[in-house]
Formats: structure tokens, sequence, C-alpha cells
């Protein structure tokens, strides 16, 4: 019998067969079913998704493309199902498609049954609902998907449910006085929507309620600046009425019923004053307050269930920490796809115990496109979050929040997991600066520098070993890979013991079970070193290596793009001159570039490209250099290789 299927939309988009999570593929994949799982069931024609994904100027073969990717999304959810055959689970309606799905089956459509029940309800049972149905909720709709910034209407109209959901919450709560119950979910809420006048009343009127109203003015105050600042407008009469409701009360406020938390004191938003002033602040008429803490958090993801190999790094990491107890961050580098996330989490998890108050993550996105990048204040407001912090409490100037994270982190023993960060500037300010606490963070570039502290040591992940790949596919592939050793170290070859490829193939080998291995090796041998043989994986790894090409300069770009046209091994300083018609001088300072995260360097003034990287500059120089100017570079590094012989 097969395992029946369930979705969440409500936070990152998931979905999982009985109790195994399905990996749902690319990320206009992703995109694609969050769209039809924000529809609920509803018809979402292709001409929306076609916009979904393109939002302008979609390419010719934009159709064809959303056919494939459902294509793709229909075998995840029945697996052996034929390339051509229509599925029951997502299903074609006319020139548009609908998932098949009960009221089970979807967090979005159980959070509306509960929310209806609530609101036919009153007092503490309609309380109850309410809350457990924003429980569903993670995060923003299909959050993690959005470009540039910007959220699909879709997306946005059922975030709306949530608020409105919210403010019921609240009304039936304070009707109820039983406010304790949902005030973490107004307060969410309220952080979300910053300018959501009537959301705030309710954060108000629920703060006075539990005993909160310096905490409750403070919040005023919050709304007030951003009001004015970003909109140019005062509050309005009901929010006013709320604040005048917290002044003219005659209990005084000295935050008798405030929770002692773990922590130091914080007061209202905004960062003290500098100067001379600074030594007096706070000034005595302003009430303390303490962050509350309901347990440690721990954010860490979950290991990865097919981890493999890595015992050198993990034993040189905690010879690290018992070698040295000042160290307080571990810096893993390596070139993209080499398994730097999997392996953070997987030694973050390692070493867990060390650190008793909690674990706190982040993904600052550092080399995805410039609006998504997360910045230093938006990491540290989360994490003051999780560590107890009122939202409306939070410093807004950067210093203020870093200073008030690091006074708390002084006082524990926390494990703090940095992915993917871009430079240097971006995590300064989420290093603890005092205490037991330890970072590791993740990055593409090595950043530990003069820069860094003391405590800060790198450590570099390089590809797989030939034993440690063949782990992998065995554990992913059990007694397949077994059967056909040649295969296999065929598979290990083409894919040049890079774990993201290895993983790509192994994911698409049980995902059709009618190939076999020895079909993937000819597959990946018979494209002559183009990324096409990796099939639908293709698009997996062009993301994963544009994220590093992104963020090149277009001097190294170039270079990176006419590298693939010199012979395959090693390439001196003075070749990758010559390809590019550079001076010495620029040619130095290019490799160097490209040798922080696309180029490794065996030795000084030596240089060598992975052989899929190879394949996808050379994909790139096809598609945006013309045949003259490559043709050209071919010429000059001829040329040398006379004159050097």
């Amino acid at each position: 019998m097969t395992s029946p299927l369930s979705f969440a939309v409500l936070g990152p988009v998931r979905a999982w067969r009985g109790q195994s999570e399905i990996d749902l593929g690319t990320r206009q994949q992703r995109l694609i079913l969050a769209l039809l799982l924000a529809r609920a069931g509803g018809a979402v024609g292709v001409a929306e998704l076609v916009d979904l994904l393109w939002e302008s100027d979609p390419p010719p073969s934009a159709v064809n493309v959303v056919h494939r990717h459902v294509g793709v999304l229909r075998r995840r959810f029945e697996p052996g199902l034929s390339t051509r055959a229509a599925g029951s689970v997502l299903i074609r309606d006319g020139a548009a498609y609908r998932l098949r799905i009960d009221g089970e089956s979807l967090d979005l459509l159980r959070f509306r049954r509960l929310v209806a029940e609530a609101g036919s309800r009153s007092g503490g049972p309609a309380v109850e609902l309410y809350r457990e149905a924003l429980a569903l909720w993670r995060d923003r709709c299909a959050a993690g998907l959005q470009a540039g910034g910007r959220s699909h209407p879709e997306f946005v109209a059922v975030d709306r449910e949530r608020i409105a959901a919210v403010r019921a919450a609240a009304d039936a709560a304070l009707r109820a006085g039983c406010v304790p119950a949902v005030l973490p979910v107004i307060r969410l809420a309220a952080e979300h929507e910053p300018l959501d006048e009537a959301l705030r009343v309710r954060l108000l009127l629920a703060l006075a309620a539990d005993g909160r109203r310096a905490e409750a003015l403070a919040a005023y105050a919050d709304i007030e600046h951003r009001l004015g600042d970003e909109l140019g407008i005062q509050p309005g009469d009901e929010l006013r009425a709320a604040r005048d409701s917290l002044l003219d009360h005659d209990r005084p406020v000295d935050g008798s019923r405030s929770r002692r938390g773990v922590g130091p004191a914080f007061i209202r938003p905004g960062a003290p004053p500098s100067g001379a002033e600074a030594e007096s602040w706070p000034p005595a008429e302003l009430e303390l307050s303490q962050p509350t803490r309901a347990g440690p958090p721990a954010q860490l993801p979950a290991d990865h269930p097919y981890f493999t190999g890595r015992r050198g790094v993990v034993a040189a990491a905690e010879e690290q920490l018992a070698g040295d107890r000042r160290t307080t961050a571990l810096f893993i580098d390596g070139m993209p796809g080499v398994g730097k996330s999997t392996f953070a989490v997987h030694l973050a998890h390692h070493l867990t115990a060390r650190y008793p108050d909690g674990q706190l993550h982040a993904d600052l996105r550092g080399f995805d496109s410039g609006d998504s990048v997360m910045t230093p204040a938006e990491a540290l407001r989360g994490f003051l979050c999780s560590l107890g912090v009122a939202p409306a409490t939070i410093p807004a100037e950067l210093h203020a929040r870093s200073g008030l994270y690091r006074s708390i982190l002084a006082e524990r023993r926390m494990l703090i997991l940095l992915d993917n960060c871009r430079d240097w500037d971006q995590i300064r300010d989420l290093l603890p600066g005092t205490g037991g606490s330890l970072v590791i963070a993740t990055s593409r570039r090595r950043i530990t520098g003069a820069a860094a502290p003391a405590g800060a040591h790198p450590l570099h992940l390089d590809l797989l070993t030939d034993a440690e790949a063949r782990e992998l596919l065995t554990r992913w592939l059990g007694d397949a890979a077994s059967a056909d050793p040649a295969a296999v170290d065929e598979i290990i070859v083409r894919c040049g013991r890079l774990p993201l490829a290895l993983a790509l193939v192994a994911t698409r080998s049980v995902g059709r079970p009618g190939l076999s291995l020895p079909a993937v090796a000819g597959e990946l041998a018979g494209t002559d070193g183009r990324l096409a043989g990796f099939g639908d994986a293709h698009a997996d790894l062009e993301a994963t290596f544009s994220w590093s090409y992104r963020a090149l300069t277009p001097e190294a770009a170039r270079l990176f793009r006419l590298l693939p046209l010199r012979p395959v091994g090693e390439l001196s300083t003075e070749a990758a001159a010559a390809l590019g018609g550079l001076s010495l001088r620029s040619a130095r300072g290019l490799l160097a570039e490209l040798g922080a995260h696309l180029l490794v360097q065996p030795v000084e003034g030596r240089w060598r490209m992975h052989g899929l990287l190879r394949a996808y500059a050379m994909e790139l120089g096809e598609e945006y250099d013309d045949a003259a100017e490559r043709d050209a570079a071919v010429e000059r590094v001829y040329d040398y290789y006379q004159l050097s012989a």
C-alpha cells in the first residue's frame, strides 16, 4: 500500500510520503509546487506558472520547461511513474495544473478549518483553536523562494489570512482573559508586519493585559517612529487611544509582573547616545525589562542521513578545540558543491553536547543576488528573538544589536552556525565577544585573515577521496552500487569526486528505478564533458556554480569563460595571461579572485579547474563570447606554448 502524501506551504515548501520527506528539486520546481499548494487544489494556468518563474522576458522554451518541471514533480510524488504518464496527484486540467489533495494533507487547509471552527466558538475553546491553527505556521508562505525580495500575490494573500487570524485570536484572548496563550504569536506577527496599526493595537493591549505596560509603551514608540520615518504619517486614532489607555492606567508601571529571563536587561528600541551622555545611559526613569526564554534554542537543520567521509576534517576540528580553548570560530571554505553546508551541519551535531545552552542557525545567503543577501542586522534580529528578547525592544542600530547579542552570549555556551557567508564584513557583528560559545561558518572564500579575531581558525574542505565517494554512492544506492563497481568508478570519475554531483546522480538513479548504473555512467560519458549528462540535475549544478560566478568582477568572469579553451591540466599564470591577452600583473590579480572559490592552486604559480566547473565555463563561453574572441584566445595561448617550448 502506498504511503499517503502530505504537504506544507505555511513556511518553506515541503512534502512527505508517510514519514519520509521528499526532495522537491530545484527552486523553479519548488515555486511551481508552492503556487499549486497556495491555490489549495484550485487550477493554476500554465501562463501563470510562466509568469511565476520568469516574471518578464521568458525564454521561447518557457512552456516546455514548465511541463518538464511538472513531470519531474509528478515522478517525485509517484515513483515509478513513466515520463509521459498523467499521474493521479498532480493532474492536468485543460491548460492548467492542480493538485488533488484533501483537507488533512495540506497545512493551509488545516489552518483554514481550525480558524473557521474558532470563529464559531468563544472563550477559552476559541483561543485554543486559534493557537492550534497559528502553530502550523513556520514562516511566511513559501518562505525562501522569493526573488529580489518580492513575493507572489498568491503568497501575500495567504500571509494576510495569518494576520487576520492573529487579530481574531488576540480579540478572543482579551475577551476571555487568557492573553499569555497567544501573546508569542501576536509578537511574531507584529514583527512580520511592523506597519500594521490594527495588529499593533492588539499587541499593546495584550502586553498591558499581561502586566507589561513598559514594554507596551516601548512598542508604541517603535510603531510611531516607523510610521513617521517610513510613511511620513502619525499613528491613527485607534493606536493613539490604546496608548492613552496605558498612560491613564491607575496602576504604577513597576514591572512587578515581568518575567525574569536569563540575560542582561534591555530597554525601549533605539541606541544609547554617544559621548558623555552614554555614561549615564539608561536614565533611571526608563523601566528595564528582561528577555524571556521558553528553553534553549535548537535551530540546527537535520543531519544528512547519507553523510559519509570527512573523518579527517572532523578530527582536525576536535583537535583544534581540544588544543586551544581560546578557539571561538571555525571557518569552513571550499569550492561550490564540495559539501560545506552539509559538513558544517554534521560537525555542529557532533559538537552539540559541548554547548548546553543551545544552537542558533542562519543562512546568510552570501552568494545570492544582492537583494536576498541577509544583512548582519537581520541575522541579529532573528538571533535576539530566539534568545528571548521581545521584538519591540530590539535596538534599531547595528552596533546596539550586536552589543546586546554579545552581552547575552557572554553568560552562555552556545553553538552558532552561519552558513553561506560572503565575507568578513557580513559576519564580524555575529561573533560572540567573550564566553564559551563557538561559531561554525561556511563560505566559498577563505575569510580568515588579518581582520579575523585570534580565536578564528580555517578548515578547508577538499574533494572526496575515491573511497569516500564510493562509500557515499553505496549508502545512497545500496546493493545496486555493489553489483556494478565498474559503473560506480566511472560515475566517480565523471563527477570529479564532487559531493554535490555524486548526490545528484544518486538521487536521479533512485528516482528512475529502471535506469541501471551502467546506463547512468554511459550518459555521463557520452556528453563530451558537458553538464547535459546530468539530465534534470543539470539545472541544480548550474545554479550552484552560478552563485560563485555572479560574484566575480566582469574581468574575472571573462577569464573564467576563456580558461576551458586551453589544454586540460594545470595552468601557469603566464599561460592564463596569454589566454586572456593580459599583463602578468592583471592575470595574477584575476587568478587570485578566481582562486578564492573557482580554481585550485596546487603550487605557487600553477592553477587547476575542476572538470565540472570547466564544463560550466565552456557553456558560458559559448553563450556569451563571440567566436572571434574565443579563436583569438586559442591563438594567443598556442603561440605562448610554442615560444615556451
